[in-house]
């Protein structure tokens, strides 16, 4: 793997960080894991924006243009020698002095990780409820941040399966998230969701979730959630950028069977298009359309897809 860091690339084994950056030291950085898709990363302004507020509440000052940015992409797929890819975007404090800083990170580090996409995305997995639970957030809402060691430790409970999610809950055992993921699911007509006010981390997917339900006229309910309303659902799916929707057949001793009209098998149409048409930014599409069996986003320019 080549690797960029603050204006150079060099392969993985070269690149070091300082012991003195306080992204090492205290945890102080954020990170954002994206994919591309025809080489272009997909809901990229969404991707910054959250990256950028959380480095904000941090007191890290960092100024990368978007435009900076998006060629830094295109170069670190090219020198990895792939189109479609796994971005990771790095940003970790610097360095500073061995203590509690009150003053802003001013020097902060970059880093750009590029990995191929995974030989096999699968298309559904089973979920256990882990006994360990969410811890709450590193400031005032959850952040990707280097704070993971409540996400290793939970992976710990299920092991290297690549087939099984695990699901936290909160300390007062409400529904949370995956390890590496948002949690949904659905009954009836309607889509729940764990609210932000979980501590769960206001995924970038996730987001784009909510706007696909909205085109289908589907209503959502955010909030706090017993595991009881989980267990009932009709349908169960997680989400996040790398593996896209993912269908639950099987948390613990729950089954869920293929749902023969099954709204998620539409969200996942939609958002399968929406990649292909690279919907860089979704603020463009106005409705969606139901006509003759097909699903039609309407934008402010032409028609931009069908399913």
């Amino acid at each position: 793997m080549i690797v960029y860091k603050d204006g150079s690339w060099q392969p993985i084994e070269e690149t070091n960080v300082s012991v003195m950056d306080h992204g090492f030291l205290y945890g102080v950085g954020l990170f954002e894991t994206f994919r591309t898709y025809n080489g272009i990363p997909f809901l990229f302004q969404d991707h910054l924006k959250r990256l950028r507020d959380g480095l904000e509440s941090v007191y890290i000052e960092w100024d990368h243009s978007e435009e900076k940015l998006y060629k830094l992409v295109t170069e670190a797929l090219e020198k990895n020698g792939l189109t479609d890819g796994v971005i990771r975007l790095n940003v970790t404090a610097g360095i500073s002095n061995w203590g509690l800083p009150t003053e802003t990170y001013r020097a902060p580090s970059l880093l750009l990780f590029t990995r191929p996409l995974p030989d096999h995305n699968a298309a559904s997995k089973h979920a256990v409820i882990l006994k360990r639970r969410r811890n709450t957030p590193e400031g005032d809402t959850r952040l990707k941040s280097h704070h993971y060691l409540n996400n290793l430790l939970g992976k710990r409970e299920i092991g290297p399966q690549l087939d099984v999610e695990g699901i936290f809950l909160t300390q007062e055992g409400f529904v949370a998230e995956g390890l590496v993921s948002n949690v949904f699911w659905i009954k009836g007509d309607i889509v729940y969701t764990p609210s932000i006010s979980t501590g769960i981390l206001n995924g970038v997917t996730r987001n784009f979730i909510l706007l696909l339900c909205s085109f289908l006229n589907l209503e959502v309910k955010e909030g706090k959630f017993p595991l009881v309303d989980l267990l009932g659902a009709d349908e169960v799916f997680i989400t996040n950028s790398t593996q896209e929707i993912i269908r639950i057949n099987k948390l613990d001793d729950t089954v869920f069977p293929m749902v023969e009209t099954s709204w998620l098998t539409c969200l996942k149409g939609l958002y399968k298009q929406s990649t292909e048409q690279q919907l860089l930014t979704y603020q463009q599409v106005k409705k969606v359309d139901w006509k003759n069996g097909k699903y039609k986003l309407i934008s402010n320019e032409a028609d931009m897809w069908t399913i």
